[in-house]
This record gives C-alpha cells, sequence and structure tokens, in this order.
C-alpha cells in the first residue's frame, strides 16, 4: 500500500470510530434532559433515577467521543495537507464555529449540569442541561455544513495562483440544501440511536428486576422513540435522495447499480455484477420506484453508471470517475438494513408490552442486547456511502482524493500512526465498555435524599464562585 491507500485506511478507521460516540451523544443530551424536565415537573422520583443513570452513561460516551473527534482535525494537517490547503478558507469556517461557538456552548453547560446538581437552583440547572444538548445540535450542524461543501462545493471562488478555494458567502455554505438534508436526516438517525440504547439498556434492567418501575418507562420512551424518529429518518432519508440525485448522479447509480440511463429505472432489491463492478449479472428489481424515489416521478429518467462516466470525462477529462460499485452498493442496503431490523424489534417489542404486558421468550434478551447495535451498524454504513461513493473526489468536480494526500509524508510514518490509533482505540473501546458495563451492573441509584424536595438547589439560592 501506498501513503495514500493507508491516509485513506487511516481516515476510514476513527472517523468510523468517532461516529460511534457522536449519534449517542446527540440523542441522549435531549433524552436527558427530556427526563429531568419530567421529575421537575412532576416531582416522581423515578424520572430523577432515569436522569441520573442516563446521565452517567451520556457523559462517558460525551467524553470519548470529545477524545475520539480531537483525531480527525489533525489528520488534515498531517496526512491530507494538500487538501488542507485547497480548501482550508472554506472548510476551517465552520470548523472554527463548531469549535469556538458550539463545543464552548455544550461543555460549558454540560460542566454547569454535572457539578451543580446540588448547587444551582432547579430551574437554572435544568436549563444547562437544554443548553449542552443544544450545543450538541449546533455542533453537528456545522460539521455536516463542512462536509457537504464536499459534496457540493458553493460559495467560493478559486484563485488560481494559490490554487486554493476561498470563500465568498459563508451563508450560501451553511444553508445549502445538502447541508439542509445532511443535518435533518442525521438528527432523527441520532434519535434513532439513543433510543435502541436507552431501550435496550432498559429491558435489560427490567429481565435482572433492577428498578423495575424506572426502567419499564424508559424502555417504554426508547421504543417510542426509536418508532417516531424512524419514521423522520425514512421522510428525510427521501429528501436527501432526491438532492443528492440532482446534486451527485453517480453517488444514485452506484447505490442502486444502475448502469445506464433509465426511464422508470427499477429498485433493486438484489444485484449480482463483476468482482469489477463495471456491469450487472444477475439482478432483482421493483420497477419504476427508483426512478420515484429520485426524481418524484415514476417515469423519471436516472442517469447510470456507465453514461455518467462518459460525461464526466468530457467536463473534467480523462480519467476513472466511478466508486467502489459493490461497496456503495450493499452499504446503501446495510444502512437500510440494520435499522429496519431495528424498528421490527422495537414495534414487536412495544406490541408486547401493552396493556401493561412485557415480552417473553427466549428471544427477548438476545434481542435486546443486540437492539442498541443495530442503528450504531446502520449510522457506519450510510457514512461509509457517503463517503466512499463520492470518490474519487475529495471535493465533488474541484479537487481529487489523490491530489489531497501530504506530499512528504511517508507510507511508514501512516502505517506507524495509523497501528498506534488502532491501538489506542481499542484500549478506549475496552475502557469505555467496561465503564458502560459498570454502570448498567450497578443499575439506578436509591439514595434516600432522592426523597427531599430540595434537591438540585433552591429556586431562591444564590450560586457563587471562588478561586
Amino acid at each position: 500500500m501506498n501513503s495514500l491507500d493507508l491516509a485513506r485506511w487511516q481516515f476510514a478507521i476513527t472517523t468510523v470510530y468517532h461516529f460511534l460516540f457522536v449519534p449517542i451523544t446527540i440523542g441522549m443530551g435531549f433524552v436527558v434532559a427530556g427526563l429531568q424536565t419530567a421529575w421537575y415537573r412532576t416531582g416522581k422520583l423515578k424520572y430523577l433515577r432515569a436522569t441520573k443513570f442516563f446521565g452517567k452513561l451520556f457523559l462517558i460516551n460525551f467524553a470519548i467521543g470529545v477524545v475520539t473527534g480531537i483525531v480527525q482535525e489533525f489528520q488534515f494537517g498531517m496526512n491530507w495537507s494538500s487538501y488542507s490547503r485547497f480548501v482550508g478558507d472554506i472548510f476551517g469556517a465552520p470548523l472554527a464555529m463548531e469549535g469556538l461557538l458550539a463545543f464552548f456552548l455544550e461543555s460549558t453547560f454540560l460542566g454547569l449540569w454535572i457539578f451543580g446538581w446540588d448547587r444551582l437552583p432547579k430551574k437554572l440547572h435544568l436549563a444547562s442541561i437544554w443548553l449542552a444538548a443544544l450545543g450538541t445540535l449546533f455542533s453537528a450542524y456545522f460539521i455536516l455544513a463542512a462536509n457537504a461543501w464536499m459534496q457540493h462545493p458553493v460559495g467560493y471562488v478559486i484563485n488560481a495562483a494559490k490554487h486554493r478555494a476561498e470563500l465568498t458567502n459563508i451563508f450560501t455554505v451553511l444553508t445549502q440544501k445538502t447541508a439542509l438534508t445532511s443535518f435533518f436526516h442525521v438528527i432523527p438517525s441520532a434519535a434513532f440511536t439513543a433510543g435502541a440504547f436507552i431501550a435496550g439498556i432498559s429491558a435489560w434492567l427490567v429481565l435482572k428486576k433492577k428498578d423495575a418501575e424506572m426502567s419499564r418507562s424508559t424502555m417504554k420512551l426508547g421504543l417510542v422513540t426509536m418508532i417516531i424518529s424512524f419514521i423522520l429518518v425514512g421522510i428525510t432519508g427521501d429528501w436527501t435522495a432526491r438532492v443528492m440525485t440532482d446534486q451527485q448522479p453517480m453517488k444514485m447509480a452506484a447505490a442502486e447499480a444502475l448502469y445506464t440511463n433509465q426511464d422508470s429505472a427499477p429498485f433493486s432489491l438484489l444485484t449480482i455484477g463483476t468482482l469489477d463492478g463495471s456491469r450487472s449479472v444477475f439482478q432483482i428489481d421493483v420497477p419504476s420506484v427508483l426512478s420515484f424515489l429520485a426524481t418524484g416521478d415514476f417515469k423519471g429518467t436516472v442517469k447510470g453508471v456507465n453514461d455518467l462516466q462518459a460525461e464526466y470525462e468530457k467536463t473534467y477529462g480523462p480519467g476513472n470517475y466511478k466508486p467502489n460499485i459493490p461497496m456503495a452498493y450493499w452499504s446503501f442496503r446495510l444502512m437500510i438494513g440494520f435499522g429496519a431490523i431495528a424498528v421490527l424489534i422495537a414495534l414487536l417489542t412495544l406490541w408486547r408490552m401493552r396493556k401493561g404486558g412485557m415480552p417473553t421468550g427466549k428471544w427477548v434478551l438476545p434481542a435486546m442486547i443486540t437492539l442498541p447495535f443495530m442503528p450504531l451498524l446502520a449510522n457506519s454504513m450510510g457514512w461509509i456511502f457517503t463517503e466512499t461513493a463520492r470518490q474519487p473526489w475529495a471535493v465533488f468536480g474541484l479537487i481529487k482524493t489523490a491530489d489531497g494526500v501530504s506530499a512528504v509524508v511517508s507510507a511508514g510514518s501512516v502505517l506507524f500512526t495509523m497501528i498506534v490509533f488502532t491501538l489506542l482505540y481499542g484500549v478506549l473501546a475496552v475502557i469505555e465498555v467496561g465503564l458502560i458495563l459498570k454502570v448498567i451492573q450497578n443499575g439506578p441509584a436509591e439514595e434516600l435524599d432522592y426523597a427531599d424536595p430540595k434537591l438540585g438547589g433552591s429556586d431562591s439560592q444564590t450560586l457563587v464562585m471562588s478561586y
């Protein structure tokens, strides 16, 4: 492998690993805030126990997510310096906003929430967790806007003398369709992930008879969250597909293994192609459905891989503009498949819980333990599809991935750091899983001071900062 291949592998490994924590953190922030609001309004102790219990799990994920996220930005300057010089004027703006505004908002108020249980007035303490959760939304939006610019560059001019893109309109970068569709697709996905995380853990607590009153309530909350968010994921996914078809038709063609332009294009249920992904050999499909998904018209025209290759050669010059077709095709289906399995489990479990019942049978425990991992796999497959099906472009139409790698970083250096990061992330995974399992094993705390109505500080209490 050369330095380009290794740099791509390193970035893929660290990015997929980091994004395991991101959707849980985003979704859990709002769930914890909702649970604390329920306690504040009703005074029911089960909501307070749930807030503190799931709050611990939220904080563990947040901490590991911060640590693993820092590595991403270092790689831009180390392994992808040519890319960074080309896009830095534009790419740096939303990332700076994320760091200076969003991250400081979430970290500051999360700190107040962590240390303010017995010091802050209840209203202010409740507001702190809502502001921290809001900060995760801002953080997600700015990062997704930066990524959206790679998918569909807008609001820039090319400085030919310096060979770099320069920002002309930050508002255009932040509000383009690709950024909006990505945000409104990723956030329900995060809620879906958090719902599965909460439902699976709560089910284990119920089955182990640990705080059944609290666990049953949070189990239902997680399952309902999953079902509602899955519907939103489907709606926003349809919107995202149409924008993608308009802006990156090669990506849609690769996702469906569609090789030639077609009217009333079919949706592929199963396609077996050649090993090099150059043509299909066997296909099972549903007529006209792809045209509707891509264009909103059952008779609409969808461009195929081979026709787009010829079109791109005329526009951008000779070269191979096809992504890895098998990877795009199967990652797209695995994304949908893992999500569908998770929501089916949620529907079946919720149906069994009607009228005060509980799901029974040998399938329950394995299904509930598996449930939190399904959305994580779906998210990972979604990002693998999004980034690999854009290839060979680092920024669509402007700079290829091969042209963005650092020219002076050797393959040996990248291999060494990749091994170090892999080992380090393995250690972090052990720590993460160990901490989560310990919290779950201990179950919700039942301290006597939960009965104190002044827990969280008096509304009239003055907050004093000392050094």
